[in-house]
């Protein structure tokens, strides 16, 4: 299985002034951005060593990781468009 890289500004890159923007003056987008990238680093950290982990645990914490990602994109289609 291969590796990839999550991270944000990678993933939405049409945004990444707006992400830099947000994690300093939006409290609730710094806190799923915080959780986001810690949870990435959780699982790309056991993907490369090949941690003994369970399947549905990995895969849980791949569920919650994209969950955070939605809400994060949701925000960012939001905040582009002069909403909220």
């Amino acid at each position: 299985m291969g590796i990839s890289n999550h991270e944000l500004h990678k993933e939405f890159p049409q945004y990444k002034e707006l992400i830099d923007e947000l994690k300093k003056s939006d409290l609730k987008f710094k806190e799923n951005f915080q959780q986001y990238s810690e949870l990435d680093q959780e699982i790309e950290g056991l993907e490369r060593r090949d941690a003994p982990i369970g399947d549905d645990k990995l895969h849980r914490m791949k569920q919650q990781r994209l969950q955070l990602k939605d809400d994060i994109y949701k925000t960012l289609v939001q905040k582009s468009n002069g909403q909220g």
